[in-house]
């Protein structure tokens, strides 16, 4: 099975056009485009049923206390973890192409909590809900696509990984309030093949 896109390279930089947040000279970071990225797979095996779309980035701080602090930084051999940036299950398998903002124009304060997307699918929480808590009018349950905005004082480049897994069912056994973690549990027996298409990003001026 193969992944591919208008918008990304694989193994490029990501326009931020396509990202939550943009390179500032004065703030450090302001909100930018977050448009969704075209994405179309192919070649899925006899006996797919749905399909499974994930934006994962591994390279997050496990820590974020000294995220975007003045005089301070995230060494690159700091603890990471994954994080979510979109959870789509139950794609029917006649989809397989998805258009440039299809899923998401611009940034929602406070998270789409009913995102655009195809007819019969279902998008999870990503992981700005946890990362927004105390965050004023951007706190909230972010739902669908949001793009990268990683930590401008971070020392490592980081890489989001969309990935599609074909899978053997129709719809998968989570409830309607769902997030990565809880997809890949329930998918676990399910996939019959998987494509990636992986880009970087950064707001370190030093890493740009």
């Amino acid at each position: 099975m193969q992944l591919v896109s208008r918008d990304l390279n694989d193994g490029a930089p990501i326009d931020p056009e396509f990202a939550f947040g943009r390179p500032d000279p004065d703030a450090h970071m302001t909100l930018s485009d977050n448009r969704s990225p075209h994405l179309a797979w192919r070649g899925a095996p006899d006996g797919t049923e749905s399909y499974v779309l994930l934006c994962v980035d591994p390279d997050v701080p496990a820590d974020a206390s000294d995220a975007n602090q003045e005089g301070k930084t995230i060494p690159e051999d700091a603890e990471r973890m994954d994080f979510f940036h979109w959870v789509m299950i139950d794609i029917p398998p006649e989809i397989t192409e998805l258009q440039t903002g299809d899923c998401s124009e611009g940034v929602t304060k406070g998270g789409k909590k009913n995102p655009p997307g195809p007819a019969g699918a279902r998008q999870g929480r990503n992981t700005y809900t946890e990362f927004m808590k105390g965050a004023g009018e951007l706190e909230g349950v972010y739902c669908g696509y949001d793009g990268p905005c990683p930590p401008w004082n971070d020392e490592r480049l980081h890489h989001y990984h969309f990935i599609v897994h074909a899978l053997d069912v129709s719809r998968l056994d989570v409830g309607d309030d769902f997030d990565g973690e809880q997809v890949r549990e329930a998918m676990k027996d399910h996939v019959l093949a998987t494509a990636r298409l992986t880009g970087t990003y950064t707001l370190n001026p030093d890493l740009a």
